[in-house]
């Protein structure tokens, strides 16, 4: 690995190695191809002459994730149990607590060392805080998620895209180079590795069934390379002309493999990089990519409230609460929202979309958002509706751009103060009629109640 490769990982445990296997524990990046954790587990592991393993703690619950997220999840690990065996790693499948179950594996394989992913969210963050005064081995994570490592892209949280932008251009040519595979693993591990029934497990696992999962998206490496692959040839050519109209089709559609880690961020900006189709198409993808992406890492990792009112812009805070008393047209429960029985068709399609779809187009996110913060009583309220909603229906909720996103359209996180109106105050507003002059709205709806439709029968319960 070179320089720029070493830097990606961080000292959490100085520890003391005394031999014995490297476990790398994955939790974010559910991958074996391009993947900066594993890869520099397995740099540590080649250079004691060590075994090395995979293991990922599955938990009963976790932020509000469904039978969607976790069948979507567990089939993408099942293929990646695969991969791993055929680079001669094996994989572990533990279930608990991590704070109980990661240092009682360390243990029993004698590890030497462990390697984590990163990931920027408090639960995760509580997970390692609860497993270091456990362990006496060398501790690192690495960001694998990110292109730039969220503590080198920034040491602050940034105001927006324009003060972070610079930042990661400074830095991309270092770190934006050709993804590496895994080797094949040359030293064995040591001990028995017990086959995993992935049907048992999703069968017997404790997680909310009312949600079923979604058939339009195949989980996966091979399925997100396939995806990616699809978008480059068909949808980046006009990328830059329909990405924010949602009859149009013109997103990627890769954001559940990115937000699973199924894909490598780095592998999609590699690929794209070099892809015929016009510069303004890549400019566009690679923006949001690259830099709104790691942006919404920023604000999560640096911001210990990033889904609290608290955590919004103070200038955010002091016009919410100036117009906290504000007559609202109409006021809706958590139960009418997650029904989709509001008073506005556009906004019941996009959450309809939301139900069955288990992704909506980021245009209609911002639209959808913004109504709840008209519509609830308190901008707190709002929030807590918002984040549940896309937690529990999106395959790529839980997600710091999910967070970011909310925060954006609710909170005016990074963004500026707009002209003041009820209920908004100066936070940027969203309308039917704006959104009427941007794309057929009624064949949005049509197409989206169509959907429902033919979802019905496969048991979606939110009455």
């Amino acid at each position: 690995m070179n320089a720029h490769d070493l830097q990606r990982a961080r000292v959490l445990n100085q520890g003391s190695y005394g031999g014995g296997p490297v476990v790398c524990w994955l939790s974010r990046d559910q991958r074996a191809d391009d993947n900066w954790a594993l890869l520099y587990a397995q740099h540590l592991a080649l250079s004691r002459q060590a075994a090395l393993a995979v293991v990922f703690n599955l938990v009963p619950h976790f932020l509000q994730a469904t039978y969607r997220q976790y069948d979507f999840m567990l089939k993408g690990l099942e293929e990646l149990t695969q991969n791993l065996g055929q680079k001669n790693i094996p994989f572990f499948l533990l279930q608990g607590e991590p704070a109980a179950t990661i240092p009682m594996f360390l243990a029993q394989s004698r590890a030497g060392a462990v390697v984590s992913d990163f990931d920027p969210l408090r639960i995760k963050r509580q997970w390692k805080d609860q497993v270091l005064p456990r362990l006496s081995i060398p501790f690192y994570e690495v960001d694998a998620h990110n292109i730039i490592p969220c503590w080198l892209a920034s040491a602050k949280q940034e105001f927006g895209a324009y003060t972070l932008r610079p930042r990661i251009h400074r830095l991309l040519s270092d770190f934006l180079t050709e993804p590496r595979s895994i080797e094949i693993h040359p030293f064995r591990w040591p001990d028995s590795v017990p086959q995993i029934d992935w049907r048992s497990v999703l069968a017997s696992a404790a997680m909310d069934r009312s949600v079923p999962p979604v058939s339009w998206c195949q989980p996966g490496e091979s399925a997100g390379r396939a995806r990616l692959t699809s978008f480059i040839q068909l949808g980046l050519p006009r990328y830059h002309l329909s990405r924010n109209d949602p009859i149009r089709e013109g997103q990627s559609d890769l954001s559940p493999y990115l937000h699973f880690g199924q894909i490598a961020a780095q592998r999609v900006a590699w690929e794209v990089q070099r892809a015929v189709a016009p510069t303004e198409a890549r400019q566009a993808f690679l923006e949001e990519l690259i830099v709104r992406r790691e942006l919404a890492d920023n604000f999560c990792w640096h911001n210990p409230d990033y889904d609290r009112f608290s955590g919004f812009p103070a200038w955010a805070q002091e016009t919410l609460n100036k117009h906290r008393t504000d007559r609202r047209d109409y006021l809706y429960s958590l139960r009418e929202f997650e029904s989709a029985r509001t008073h506005d068709p556009l906004w019941n399609a996009a959450q309809l979309e939301m139900l069955h779809r288990g992704k909506m187009h980021g245009y209609l996110r911002m639209y959808w958002a913004k109504k709840i913060l008209e519509w609830t009583a308190s901008p707190e309220e709002a929030l807590e509706i918002a984040l549940y909603l896309n937690n529990r229906y999106e395959l790529d909720g839980r997600d710091p751009n999910g967070y970011a996103g909310v925060a954006w359209s609710i909170g005016g996180l990074h963004d500026r103060p707009w002209g003041e109106r009820p209920v908004f105050g100066k936070i940027r507003f969203m309308s039917f009629s704006g959104c009427k002059r941007k794309f057929e709205v009624k064949t949005y709806i049509a197409r989206m109640e169509l959907w429902a439709q033919m979802r019905d029968t496969e048991g979606l319960d939110v009455n």
